[in-house]
C-alpha cells in the first residue's frame, strides 16, 4: 500500500478532513492523495504559497516571523499551518517551507524542509513541527518531502489523541 493510500485509509478511518499550506511541494501532497479514488471526501483544500506575501495575505503568517526567523523555518511553518486550519472547515492541516535546491539559500542548506501539522478536536489545536534535511536533485527532494508530510499526519494525529486522554487513575 502506498503512503498515499495509507493517508488516505486513516483519514477515513478517522473522520478527518484535510487542508495543506505547501511551499516547496507546490500542491504536491494534494495531487498524490488525489490519484486515491475517493479521496476527495477527505480534502478541503490545498493552497501553494512560494512568496512571503502570499504567507502573509492567504495563511496569516506574520512578516516579523518570516524577519526573524526566515521563510524556511519552523516558526513560519507552524503559522502557516495555524492560518490553513482557521480559514477551513477542516480538523487537520499540514503545511511545508523549504529549500529545494541545488543551493544554499541565506545560508539554510539546500535539501533542509520545515513542517507543521494541526489538529483541531474538542479538547482544542493541536500543533507540531520538525525540521528535515533531504538529499538528492530537486525532484527527490520535493518528493521525500511529500512523503515525509503524509506520515506525519498519522503519527501526529495519534500523539495529539493522546494529549487528549486523561489520565487512568
Amino acid at each position: 500500500m502506498s503512503i498515499a493510500e495509507a493517508t488516505v485509509d486513516y483519514l477515513r478511518e478517522h473522520s478527518l478532513l484535510l487542508t495543506t499550506a505547501e511551499s516547496c511541494t507546490a500542491g504536491m501532497i494534494v495531487t498524490l492523495l488525489s490519484e486515491v479514488p475517493g479521496s476527495g471526501e477527505f480534502i478541503e483544500c490545498g493552497y501553494v504559497v512560494y512568496s512571503p506575501q502570499a504567507k502573509q495575505r492567504l495563511l496569516r503568517v506574520n512578516p516579523q516571523t518570516i524577519e526573524r526567523f526566515n521563510l524556511t523555518s519552523v516558526e513560519v511553518a507552524r503559522e502557516m499551518v495555524v492560518g490553513a486550519l482557521h480559514d477551513s472547515t477542516t480538523n487537520v492541516a499540514v503545511a511545508t517551507t523549504g529549500i529545494l535546491g541545488p543551493e544554499d539559500v541565506d545560508g539554510i542548506p539546500a535539501g533542509t524542509v520545515c513542517f507543521a501539522w494541526a489538529f483541531q478536536c474538542a479538547a482544542g489545536q493541536f500543533v507540531y513541527s520538525r525540521q528535515m534535511r533531504f538529499s538528492g536533485s530537486r525532484c527527490e527532494v520535493q518528493n521525500q518531502a511529500t512523503e515525509y508530510a503524509l506520515q506525519g499526519i498519522q503519527q501526529f494525529h495519534r500523539a495529539a489523541l493522546q494529549e487528549t486522554r486523561s489520565p487512568v487513575d
